[in-house]
Order: structure tokens, then C-alpha cells, then sequence
């Protein structure tokens, strides 16, 4: 009987349509959280290494020891085109888990980029790959290739809980997980969220007020607000 899930590594995972997928990518960060009800976010410490990354993908999961990265060569093994890694640990670390030798075997498997809640290295060389990475620190610390930890496994990253074949969506304005089977769902969902926030925004290209747009003068009267003209 297993006590814990390390040492394990799950090679059939369910992944969404790729359609929905590519519909999803169409989308920001911030768009998609609200969409699917102000969920999904991870913690705003997860930052893109270089300027311009973005990503979206299913996950590949990697569950890693502090200062190991031996369980990304075994994830490597699993990676379908268009998939990204997301990576958590099993305590915290910032060591530099990730670096150009390991983007450039996932870019051969297909992979889209990486999130990771520990650290990254070679960042130029990253930047130059268009590799996209988004991680808790920059640290050159080196690591080791010592310890089970495991792959497609359910992890916890940045306060967020990943499922193998989630589909998780990063840019600027940080990173969200969405849920496999409501990928389509959630696409869905976010078209029509901007759909309504372009009709709201040409009201305010026009000079309207949001206070008029959102129907705020009676509620706010109603709290007490009170214009003054001395």
C-alpha cells in the first residue's frame, strides 16, 4: 500500500479538445479568472522570467524535492506537443531547478513553457528561445539528481491545486488554472465577458460615466454619499 504518492509517474492523462484550447489562448489571465467567477488564480508572486512571456497548455505535473530536479528529465518522457510543465515542491525552494539545457530538450518534445513555484536560471538564454517561464525567483543556485519526487500527479502550486490535463494560462498579469473539463465552458464564458466589455467600452470612449453605465448614482446616494458645491 502507498503511503504517498512520490516515486510515481502517471503516463496516460486526459488532456481537453485542442480546439478549445487554441480558443481559450485567445484570452488574458485576468479575463479567464473572472469569467470563471474570480477563481483559479495562483499567488502573485509567480512572475514571468523575461518580459513578454506567455503561455497556455495542458499540464504536465511535476511534483519536485527542494534543490532536485531530477523529476524534470522524467517529465520530459511525457510531454505531448502543445503541453506545459507546471511544477511544484514539496517544501518551499528557490533553487535554479530550470535552465536552457532542459528548455531545449522540452522544446523538442513540444512543450510550451513552464510554472514553476521555485527558481529559474538562464534567463536570457530562455528569452532567446522564446521559452516562456514563469517562476516563484530567478537563482542561478544550482541543484542535484538525487531524490524521487513524482509526474502527473496532482500538485499544489503557488496555492493552487493542478490536475494532470488542467489547462493553465499564464501572461503579464499572472497565472490560472482551468479545469479540464470545463475548458470549453470557460472559453465560452470569457467571450462573452469581453464581448461585453468592448460594448463598454466604446460607451466610455463616447464620455460616459460609469457611474451612469453601472447604475451607480442610487445605490451610492443610498450609502450616504453626499455632493457638496461650497
Amino acid at each position: 500500500m502507498r503511503l504517498n504518492n512520490l516515486g510515481l509517474v502517471r503516463t496516460n492523462i486526459e488532456r481537453p479538445d485542442p480546439a478549445d484550447v487554441a480558443r481559450l489562448s485567445q484570452f488574458g489571465v485576468a479575463t479567464i479568472h473572472e469569467a470563471m467567477g474570480r477563481v483559479g488564480l495562483l499567488r502573485p508572486y509567480i512572475r514571468p522570467a523575461y518580459s513578454g512571456a506567455k503561455l497556455c497548455g495542458p499540464a504536465v505535473t511535476v511534483l519536485l524535492q527542494p534543490g532536485d530536479n531530477w523529476m524534470f528529465h522524467v517529465a520530459a518522457e511525457q510531454v505531448q506537443e502543445g503541453d506545459v510543465i507546471v511544477a511544484g515542491c514539496t517544501t518551499e525552494s528557490e533553487d535554479g531547478f530550470f535552465g536552457e539545457l532542459l528548455a531545449t530538450s522540452l522544446t523538442a518534445r513540444g512543450c510550451k513553457g513552464l510554472v514553476i513555484d521555485g527558481g529559474v536560471r538562464d534567463v536570457a538564454d530562455l528569452e532567446k528561445m522564446d521559452f516562456p517561464v514563469f517562476s516563484r525567483a530567478i537563482n542561478s543556485k544550482g541543484t542535484v539528481k538525487a531524490t524521487l519526487g513524482s509526474v502527473n500527479v496532482d500538485v499544489v502550486v503557488a496555492n493552487a491545486l493542478v490536475h494532470p490535463g488542467d489547462v493553465v494560462v499564464a501572461d503579464v498579469d499572472g497565472v490560472v488554472v482551468v479545469p479540464r473539463e470545463l475548458v470549453g465552458a470557460v472559453a465560452d464564458a470569457s467571450q462573452k465577458r469581453e464581448d461585453n466589455e468592448e460594448a463598454k467600452r466604446q460607451k466610455f470612449r463616447e464620455g460616459v460615466l460609469g457611474l451612469d453605465i453601472y447604475g451607480m448614482r442610487e445605490p451610492l446616494a443610498a450609502a450616504g454619499l453626499e455632493y457638496v458645491a461650497d
